[in-house]
């Protein structure tokens, strides 16, 4: 396994991002996975904490199969597997719809702690323990761009390499890890990838508020 766990995967990404240390970057992590690496990441290169809602849109009896993504603003990006699958426009509108009104409550929970971080004018740094079809960081990015950032900056452990070629098109910087070119699903690369719970996401809001 390339990773004992995502402490591991963090502190390697942290050693990779120290030329923002005492830059104060907004350090955004996907949950809720990512959260734990993005407050490691934070006490060695310094910066704000908080979390970039997106949401993959499933296919049809498959709902781990991202054909699409949300962030929480409402940008929507569909990927390939629309096509291969020949989605309607009224299926992927209530995906979107259904996924979109989840991460609204997730931001209102979250907003219990603290209230959203304003990235405008900020170097942001997204962090994600993992990328496959890329569909959810590109919403990530996308949302993130139209708020007027310094710079973004993607920092993942693993993701297959065409999908690193297509996050390198649109985000101002790509660090990842490992990318391997046999890639199935992210936990596959972590002996521990044990799940994450809400209550460790306010924990660390609450901590770097």
């Amino acid at each position: 396994m390339p990773f004992v766990n995502r402490e591991e995967a963090a502190k390697r990404l942290a050693k990779l991002l120290e030329e923002y240390k005492e830059k104060n970057p907004l350090i955004l992590a996907i949950p809720r996975g990512a959260v734990p690496m993005a407050q490691i990441i934070a006490d060695r290169i310094g910066g704000e904490i908080d979390v970039v809602l997106v949401h993959k849109l499933g296919a049809p009896g498959n709902p781990e199969y991202a054909v699409g993504s949300v962030d929480e603003y409402g940008h929507i990006y569909l990927g390939e597997g629309v096509t291969l699958l020949g989605l309607s426009k009224e299926y992927l509108d209530d995906e979107a719809k259904a996924q979109l009104s989840m991460l609204k409550d997730r931001r209102r929970f979250y907003t219990e702690v603290r209230e959203a971080i304003n990235p405008t004018g900020r170097i942001v740094i997204i962090i994600d323990d993992g990328i496959a079809t890329g569909s959810t960081m590109i919403a990530a990015i996308h949302g993130i761009r139209e708020q007027k950032p310094k710079k973004i900056v993607v920092a993942v452990a693993v993701a297959p390499p065409d999908t690193i070629v297509k996050i390198q098109k649109i985000a101002d910087e790509v660090i990842c890890l490992e990318t391997p070119l046999y890639f199935g699903a992210v936990g596959a690369f972590f002996d521990d990838f044990r799940q994450v719970s809400d209550k460790e996401v306010m924990e660390i809001l609450r901590k770097r508020s």
